[in-house]
């Protein structure tokens, strides 16, 4: 069946591109390695990064898959994630596109960071650098951010980065600790 609009994006925007490395003030977004499984196990032990997320990671083993998985996802153009890493080239948390929809120039934010990286606007300045990139040089036209209403850290960071709360969804997601209500945060390409 013939669509009647074309999509916002081609298909192949970001596979021809290739992940880049994205560098801000003392703070460098790369794509992860192998080698950085370690970190991740330790970040998702934590009990803050648990808590808001509905997945966990029981071995090294585990932690290799996830840090392995983003380059197909990359090439398939479906998500994306990024090691927001320091000076001394260590994660201090992850950056991600998610739900990528090339055809409606869309996709949703995420992002966590580790304890020792807290309080010192680490994932409001990753949004920041992915939403400019995200936004300038593939040309998305909406981004999103969601948590739950109970993650007052993750809507601090959203209101910081010009993610403007649009509203909030009813029992959205099911954390370890029941159903949560879910804000919703948007940012378009042409807002200032």
């Amino acid at each position: 069946m013939p669509v009647l609009v074309d999509p916002a994006l081609s298909k192949g925007t970001l596979q021809t591109l290739g992940q880049p490395r994205l560098e801000a003030v003392e703070l460098v977004l790369r794509p992860w390695r192998a080698s950085d499984a370690g970190a991740v196990r330790t970040a998702f032990e934590d009990p803050e990064i648990q808590r808001w997320h509905v997945r966990r990671l029981d071995s090294l083993d585990e932690a290799q898959e996830w840090t392995g998985q983003w380059k197909q996802r990359w090439d398939d153009e479906s998500a994306a994630s990024w090691a927001v890493v320091d000076d001394a080239d260590e994660p201090l948390g992850q950056v991600g596109l998610r739900n990528i929809s090339l055809a409606e120039a869309s996709a949703s934010l995420s992002y966590w960071v580790t304890p020792s990286a807290r309080g010192k606007a680490t994932a409001a300045r990753a949004v920041d650098v992915l939403s400019a990139w995200a936004f300038g040089v593939i040309g998305f036209n909406r981004l999103d951010i969601h948590h739950s209403t109970a993650n007052t850290a993750s809507c601090r960071v959203a209101e910081r980065t010009g993610y403007r709360h649009e509203g909030t969804l009813r029992q959205a997601i099911k954390h370890a600790d029941g159903w949560h209500d879910w804000h919703l945060h948007g940012r378009l390409r042409t807002d200032t």
